[in-house]
């Protein structure tokens, strides 16, 4: 599973980096980062219910929560700007490399899932940070928007280090 983690971590990634921070606008940075937390908040909901390991829920449950925060905060940022999200290559490879990802999580269980879970996890964070610091930031016109990647980066750190220690301690 690590290595599905790592395609579909590259897969973001490269799609983000296929539009130049010049070439992304506003509304499909929206877009961007909502379907990038709906598909975490899918897979901590999924986890939570199945996990067998107590830490891998708790994670879980912040994956949820943060998540859930984050496109909260997102959302009322659009609404106030009068910005639609707009839908693109980016937010469509999120979309269905978190159904590929369930899919694989579904088929799972016990310790063997809790590991494919905290192994997208990591490759999952550190693909969105990537994003984020080289495609997102940089490529946001709206100083709110900008703000708001920039206000909500140190969590998906702390997420990424999160996993990590968890992947370590599932060995």
């Amino acid at each position: 599973m690590k290595c599905s983690a790592i395609v579909i971590a590259g897969l973001f990634v490269a799609s983000a980096m296929g539009a130049s921070a010049q070439e992304i606008n506003d509304a499909q940075i929206a877009s961007i980062v909502v379907t990038a937390n709906q598909v975490d908040i899918d897979a901590g909901q999924l986890a939570k219910a199945r996990s067998t390991d107590a830490q891998v829920k708790k994670f879980a449950e912040l994956m949820i929560t943060d998540h859930t925060g984050v496109n909260k905060s997102a959302t009322a940022l659009v609404t106030k700007l009068k910005v639609t999200p707009a839908d693109n290559a980016t937010s469509q490879s999120l979309k269905s490399g978190g159904d590929a990802n369930l899919k694989t999580l579904k088929g799972l269980k016990g310790a063997a899932f809790d590991k494919a879970y905290i192994d997208h996890e990591v490759g999952y964070h550190q693909a969105v940070l990537d994003a984020v610091d080289k495609t997102l930031i940089p490529g946001a016109k709206n100083e709110e928007l900008k703000a708001l990647l920039v206000k909500v980066r140190p969590a998906f750190v702390a997420h990424l280090e999160h996993a990590k220690h968890l992947q370590s301690s599932l060995k």
